[in-house]
């Protein structure tokens, strides 16, 4: 059966149209609903991805986005123009962003829940050197799917949201040997690296020791630099903090993202 059938869907499916600096963006599905987690492609090549797992612009209900930057808002506001689908965001990525040109915008604070359809929505502030970022927990009542990337740092409401997870997509961004002698100027360097930039492997590797693991089906790293890590260090500092083979956790590619996942 097509998820793009409106069929209702039971638990939570999760699919990646492609992670990392060139274009981000997530689809999350519960009963009736299918929202899209950031738009940082084109129209055209959104819609082309979206097809890879037998749904259409149409299919999708709203945009979420996490924070305003390129590869994550790209072409948010032109698909929300062209398939009349509004755009959920914080008053702060609202305002960096001004003339928008959003079909319509819903604004949300990042300590509040909310619900879009079938979907209940917790998002989080993450430490991100955006105007207002955020990342987001899924769950259809019973299932918990969240969501960690662009993040530079891990505060303990951030350990708190995604205590006791079914499914973590978590970000993987850099080893930080490759990063320190990569080809980035050191101010890049330091603002991928630093408080607020993004979570290295050995982050996420600590991360996710500390947290209870007893529900999870999938991991999933995220949002891997290209030039500063690679798939196999990725994999080794989620199974060694899971205490498991390397084989059972993933990666979301830039070009592949991942297919459907669900719990």
């Amino acid at each position: 059966m097509s998820v793009a059938d409106k069929n209702p869907v039971r638990g939570i499916r999760f699919a990646a149209l492609g992670s990392g600096s060139r274009g981000n963006c997530l689809v999350v599905c519960a009963g009736e609903t299918r929202v899209m987690v950031d738009c940082g492609f084109s129209v055209s090549e959104t819609a082309r991805r979206l097809a890879r797992l037998s749904l259409t612009p149409q299919d999708i209900d709203a945009v979420l986005v996490t924070h305003e930057h390129t590869d994550h808002i790209g072409s948010a506001a032109a698909f929300s123009r062209r398939y009349r689908k509004p755009v959920w965001l914080t008053a702060g990525t609202l305002e960096v962003l001004r003339d928008t040109g959003f079909h319509a915008t819903r604004i949300f604070h990042a300590h509040e829940h909310l619900a879009i359809g079938d979907l209940q929505i917790e998002p989080y502030p993450v430490p991100h050197d955006a105007r207002e970022p955020c990342q987001f927990l899924f769950s259809d009542g019973d299932r918990r799917l969240g969501l960690l990337t662009d993040a530079g740092s891990v505060t303990p409401h951030m350990r708190r949201t995604l205590d006791g997870c079914d499914a973590l997509l978590l970000e993987c961004n850099h080893d930080r040997d490759m990063l320190a002698a990569g080809p980035y100027p050191e101010s890049l360097k330091r603002r991928v690296g630093g408080e607020r930039g993004h979570l290295g492997n050995h982050q996420a590797e600590a991360m996710l020791a500390g947290l209870d693991t007893s529900r999870l089906r999938h991991v999933i790293g995220m949002h891997l630099s290209e030039k500063n890590n690679t798939e196999a260090l990725a994999l080794e500092s989620l199974s060694r903090a899971l205490g498991c083979t390397p084989d059972w956790v993933n990666v979301a590619r830039q070009d592949e993202g991942f297919g459907w996942r669900e719990v």
